[in-house]
């Protein structure tokens, strides 16, 4: 599997198309994998490693190994493999050749551009293209996707001239969350925008020129945490109704339209102010204190052993979820008495609050293990 990624990425062009400047922004951030990309990322060389196999680009030999090397991920569970083979299927039931993991020149309608894409199958005058998801956050439809179509630009170009291609299928495998979708544009169709909407965005956001502009498509942008225009756009519907005494239906329709994002940038900006403070950027009014954290029981077996010896129901006690219910059955007073060496409360993680909260403020060294992990 290619991780390497173009400075104008198909799986970014949602983003580029609409806020060219956007990749210039983000390239002065590091990238931050995160157990989700990692997962993401073992499913994508499984499917690899199931469909080469398949098509007999690797041997029987090889293929027990690499998958049995893939199972010892940190990132593989049980059922990963069910939920992938709902892909692998779906491509090996097409009667076309398949090409796995393929490469694609995207420089006639992007600068620089390429990419890889999952799966590409051709057929008789028809190309499909069908791109592996292994999120279940967002759901992602075929229809107007840029990165498929970008797709689908490239396979044209890399078997058009052998198979005189009529029209091109984008196909998305987001298998935890629904089936398969597809989606089908005519050749022509699919050209006359890359040449129309492409090439005049990809040029402007090659050279960093253009405007911001937010949208949905901020969601995974590198500068989504510290954007004035993202925080303009979502703050506009404050701005129109503050002097209003009472907000209207279709104005609420407005502001709820716009809620999840709003808070998912609300902890955007939470987790990037965080960020600052545990690097020593002051954020006037506020301070690092340690966070809260609950009790957890630390040898729930030994506890629950105790507990079936003073006379108390074992169905009962293993059903009871938390601490919290376990006081309710024996009282406050004689669950502490009892479970004393078996309950541990962890320190809490940094976080910030109010110079008014009580908390004492952290000072740096009580939070460098925090700024560790980040």
């Amino acid at each position: 599997m290619n991780n390497e990624h173009a400075f104008l990425s198909a799986s970014s062009a949602h983003r580029w198309l609409n806020c060219t400047p956007s990749p210039t922004l983000e390239a002065r951030i590091p990238d931050t994998p995160n157990e989700y990309t990692q997962e993401g990322i073992l499913a994508h060389e499984i499917a690899e490693t199931i469909l080469k196999h398949a098509t007999k680009a690797i041997s029987d030999e090889e293929y027990e190994k690499i998958l049995n090397e893939l199972k010892e991920h940190e990132s593989f569970y049980e059922g990963m493999l069910d939920e992938i083979k709902i892909y692998t299927d779906y491509c090996l039931s097409k009667t076309g050749k398949i090409y796995v993991e393929y490469p694609l020149d995207l420089s006639l309608y992007v600068p620089e551009g390429f990419g890889t894409a999952d799966c590409v199958i051709v057929y008789d005058q028809k190309i499909e293209v069908v791109d592996l998801k292994f999120g279940k956050g967002v759901e992602i439809s075929p229809k107007g996707n840029p990165q498929l179509m970008l797709y689908g630009l490239g396979a044209l170009e890399a078997f058009d001239y052998i198979y005189d291609i009529e029209e091109v299928t984008m196909s998305v495998a987001q298998i935890r969350l629904h089936d398969i979708e597809s989606y089908t544009m005519k050749t022509e169709e699919l050209r006359k925008w890359g040449e129309e909407v492409v090439k005049p965005k990809a040029q402007l956001a090659f050279e960093g020129k253009g405007e911001t502009k937010a949208g949905e498509w901020c969601v995974f942008c590198k500068v989504r945490d510290r954007c004035k225009t993202r925080s303009e756009y979502l703050l506009e519907s404050y701005e129109k109704y503050k002097e209003k005494e009472e907000l209207k239906p279709e104005e609420l329709a407005e502001i709820l339209e716009k809620s999840k994002e709003i808070k998912t940038w609300l902890s955007d900006v939470e987790k990037y102010a965080l960020d600052l403070a545990l690097k020593g950027t002051d954020i006037p009014g506020f301070k690092v204190v340690e966070g809260r954290s609950k009790r957890l029981i630390v040898d729930p077996d030994a506890l629950a052993k105790v507990l079936i010896n003073l006379g108390y129901n074992e169905q009962e006690i293993f059903e009871l979820k938390s601490i919290t219910a376990l006081e309710k059955l024996l009282g406050k007073k004689k669950f502490a008495e009892i479970s004393q060496k078996y309950i541990t409360k962890p320190e809490g993680k940094p976080t910030l609050a109010k110079m008014s909260d009580k908390r004492q403020e952290l000072v740096e060294t009580e939070f460098k293990f925090f700024k560790e992990e980040m």
